[in-house]
Formats: C-alpha cells, sequence, structure tokens
C-alpha cells in the first residue's frame, strides 16, 4: 500500500465516523389536549402530563394565560424550564409538538435534547402580535435546562436542530 492509498482510507474513515460525533435523529411527541393526560385543573390552572420518549415525559403547566414545560427524567426527578421567565413574560402557548433530538433509534433511543415552540404576546399595544420562538432544552442524564433560545427567522428549525445537536456542550441559560 502507498502513501496516496493510505492517506484515502484513513480520510474516508475519519470522515465516515464523523471524527466521533454522534447522528442524532428526531422523534416527535405532542403536548396537545388529546396527547396529554391531565393531572390537576382548577379554576384557570392546568397541569398535564404528556408523553416522551426513551422514559422521559414532559409536565404541561398553564396558569395566568401562559404556559410552560417540565422534563420529567426516568427516575422521577423534574426540571422546570419556567419557560414564562426565561424565554418571556408575556401571554403565552407552547406548540403542538416537542421534537427530541435523540441518539439510537425505538427502545433504545436517548433523548440527548428537546427542542420546543413557545409563541409569546409581547406587545402590550397589540396582543395578537406574536413572537414565535424555538427553545432547546439540553438532556444530561436526569436534568434539562435551557441551552438556546432560537428567534424567528427563515431558517429558525434549522438553526434549532444544530444548537440542540450541540447542546450538550453549551451552559443553561438563566431567567432574564
Amino acid at each position: 500500500m502507498n502513501k496516496f492509498q493510505f492517506c484515502l482510507i484513513f480520510i474516508a474513515l475519519c470522515a465516515g465516523t464523523a471524527f466521533g460525533q454522534k447522528t442524532l435523529q428526531s422523534v416527535y411527541t405532542g403536548l396537545g389536549e388529546k396527547d396529554c393526560k391531565a393531572a390537576k385543573t382548577e379554576g384557570d390552572s392546568y397541569r398535564g402530563t404528556c408523553p416522551g420518549v426513551g422514559g422521559y415525559k414532559l409536565e404541561l403547566l398553564e396558569g395566568d394565560l401562559r404556559q410552560t414545560i417540565n422534563v420529567i427524567a426516568p427516575n422521577g426527578t423534574k426540571s422546570e424550564l419556567d419557560l414564562w421567565s426565561v424565554v418571556s413574560g408575556g401571554f403565552s402557548s407552547v406548540g403542538q409538538k416537542a421534537e427530541w433530538r435523540v441518539s439510537g433509534a425505538g427502545k433504545t433511543a436517548k433523548p440527548q435534547a428537546l427542542i420546543v415552540r413557545f409563541n409569546a404576546s409581547e406587545n402590550p399595544e397589540d396582543s395578537t402580535k406574536i413572537t414565535s420562538y424555538l427553545v432547546v432544552v439540553k438532556i444530561s442524564g436526569n436534568s434539562a435546562c435551557i441551552s438556546e433560545i432560537v428567534k424567528p427567522s427563515a431558517d429558525q428549525n434549522q438553526k434549532a436542530r444544530a444548537a440542540a445537536d450541540a447542546a450538550g456542550g453549551k451552559p443553561c441559560r438563566a431567567s432574564e
């Protein structure tokens, strides 16, 4: 084998493994009323448990015309995302679907990150004007936190997936 052949084989092997990076896939679960099981409703507040992936669940909370999500790990540990403080304090709602970025497939799927849409009314002069954010949640073992907030743009979905795929190396965002 000459040096040229050796170099070609080496480059092919490195490119094929993407230098050790995992390829993540998307799995979607519902956050709508038909998808979640109501756990508590009193007055204008709501608490429901929604399906997840890999043993994780999502808890949807609503109060005072605002929504947020908690991530519940397989061991029962609850991570409060506090969307109404970290993203926006305006009237808000979450999207109808959660996008889980997972390694593996089927029963071996392991969530690495989560993407949820967060729609917020931030204009006190016109509450019908909505800003639609994509919130990237880093999942590490039994904890989860917001690592990125992607503002509206033509390539918002692609930016959110790229941020989710890199979330493991990002710090958690604090309330603003």
